[in-house]
């Protein structure tokens, strides 16, 4: 084979430096190049952004202010759009230098190409770095200031407890609907929301038309006006009454309304409450949907609500045979709880039924939970027998048409007298600046009053994560997040540690008779069903509020 020798490569001498290289338009090699010419001329390697610490929020010339994370692609591409020199050279590289989180700077490297002489293109790689100006934005201006909402929505039940509101803002969390809520205000039957537009206003209460059934009634109000450009200033009030019907209330539906309803016993029990609210009749399982044009044409009251629910306990429960979705018709025999036990341990706030003739005595009744309870078991219901009613609809009722008792729902008192700490925690909507003066303990915007109500609002809270815990459809509307402290507690529980070869004590009888008569089917809430990144934020952060 003969050898074929490769192509002589010609090189000259770079013009400055005397190094050889490849032959180019300008007879340089790179680093000549690069202390002639400098491509980054005309950016500058200074900026500014201007931040406000209330909202978190930057500010995107000319007017418009948005919410970046740190070291997002939304920071970095307002980060870009201050710069000027950009559009005259090609952009292919942008990433933030990390900084301390207090200096108030912010680092971006950037690489740029740009041709310099025919056919020579120049690469190269600098920082730029950025001043975070602390100011205000509009909207925290007008909050700063008293009074300069523009809508108002006032929500409004009627009803002896917190529990509907609770829920709601739950609701309001997990859809965002509070994120242009520039303030919330606590009044004694519900909730006040404050808004800088009227759009934002209408918006909430579309959401709650969606989620509850209420009814809407808007105003306004003229501040100003101006005859020559034919302009007024108003502010817009938004009255929204919700239905005072709560789930596992007792109803007494008016027998003309009852009759349009496909004929079912006036007698029901609420089941579910969504944009209508849903009455079943126990002894049928007979349901009926009541929307709330329908209601408010013809309202009516609840006779009974969850706090006159009576312990009962299960003596003998036989199904029927008969089932609708999850319910199961069957015939149950119950007693008071406690009335076959002696009177040494009976509770100081229980009624005295022994004066009644109520204590040993057995009822038997229909009930919808025939699939969930079993003898002994413990269920909450309404003793109607030894109730009195307010009520001209439940008093035109036939007896033979009223139950003695009607159960409600199943119950667990052996393990809620443990008191265990629950591993996961709710939300609750920010508290906004400058309320240093509240009483409440921390549930968010419901108990803020304080005083009179904190102990309510704690019952009320309670009897809310209780329902939570028991119902998985409600759980499934709400989003649980995991609880950072609970390993914490469990090891201060847990007590000292005891010695490696300390002798061995039997425990207590009180105790083992005490996990023996804990409840095997209590609903447990899984680990799956929790959410990660509990974390403290302000009112108008869409992702997540203060606890």
């Amino acid at each position: 084979m003969e050898f074929v020798p490769a192509p002589a490569v010609h090189r000259v001498l770079c013009a400055d430096c005397g190094t050889p290289i490849v032959p180019n338009s300008a007879n340089l090699c790179v680093a000549c190049l690069r202390n002639t010419v400098d491509i980054t001329e005309g950016i500058p390697k200074q900026a500014s952004v201007s931040y406000c610490r209330n909202c978190e929020r930057f500010l995107a010339p000319p007017q418009a202010w948005i919410l970046a994370r740190p070291e997002s692609s939304e920071l970095l591409a307002l980060c870009l759009k201050k710069l000027k020199g950009l559009a005259k050279v090609r952009l292919t590289e942008a990433h933030f230098i990390w900084t301390e989180p207090h200096s108030k700077r912010l680092r971006v490297s950037l690489t740029i190409q740009k041709e310099v002489l025919t056919s020579t293109i120049l690469e190269q790689t600098f920082e730029i770095e950025y001043l975070v100006q602390h100011g205000q934005c509009p909207d925290c201006a007008k909050l700063a200031a008293k009074n300069t909402w523009k809508a108002l929505v006032q929500v409004r039940q009627k009803v002896p407890h917190k529990r509907t509101f609770l829920f709601l803002e739950q609701l309001i969390l997990k859809h965002g609907a509070q994120k242009d809520t520039i303030s919330v205000k606590e009044v004694k039957d519900g909730l006040d929301f404050f808004y800088s537009q009227r759009s934002h206003a209408i918006k909430v209460v579309e959401f709650l038309t969606s989620v509850v059934p209420v009814r809407s009634k808007a105003s306004e109000q003229l501040l100003s006006s101006d005859t020559h450009s034919n302009t007024a200033n108003f502010k817009y009030t938004y009255s929204v009454e919700i239905m005072p019907i709560c789930k596992d209330d007792l109803v007494c539906i008016p027998p003309k309304q009852a009759r349009q309803l496909g004929n079912i016993s006036p007698l029901t029990v609420c089941t579910r409450v969504g944009s209508s609210i849903q009455l079943l009749d126990p002894a049928t399982l007979q349901t009926c949907e009541i929307t709330s044009a329908v209601y408010w044409r013809n309202p009516f009251d609840s006779l009974a609500t969850v706090t006159d629910l009576v312990e009962f306990t299960v003596l003998d429960v036989e199904a029927d045979g008969r089932s609708r979705g999850k319910f199961v018709l069957a015939d149950a025999q119950v007693a008071l709880a406690g009335a076959f036990r002696s009177g040494q341990g009976q509770d100081e706030n229980s009624m005295d039924y022994e004066s009644s003739g109520y204590t040993n005595q057995i009822y038997h009744t229909r009930t919808h939970l025939g699939g969930i309870l079993q003898p002994g078991d413990t269920a909450l219901g309404y003793f109607l027998t030894n109730s009195n009613y307010n009520s001209d609809d439940f008093t035109s009722l036939p007896s033979e048409r009223i139950p003695d008792i009607m159960l409600v729902k199943k119950t667990y008192p052996n393990r809620r007298k443990k008191n265990k700490t629950r591993a996961w925690r709710l939300r609750s909507i920010g508290k906004e600046a400058g309320e240093e003066g509240e009483t409440g303990s921390g549930r968010g915007v419901v108990g803020r009053m304080g005083g009179r109500d904190q102990k309510k609002v704690e019952e009320d809270y309670e009897l809310f994560l209780r329902d939570l815990e028991e119902d998985p459809e409600m759980r499934s509307a709400v989003n649980l997040y995991k609880s950072t402290d609970v390993n914490m507690k469990n090891e201060a529980q847990k007590g000292p540690k005891k010695p490696q070869f300390a002798m061995v004590v039997d425990e207590s009888p009180q105790q083992d008779e005490e996990e023996e008569n804990e409840e095997a089917d209590f609903p447990e809430i899984q680990l799956d069903e929790l959410l990660e990144g509990f974390d403290e934020m302000t009112l108008g952060d869409g992702e997540a509020e203060t606890t």
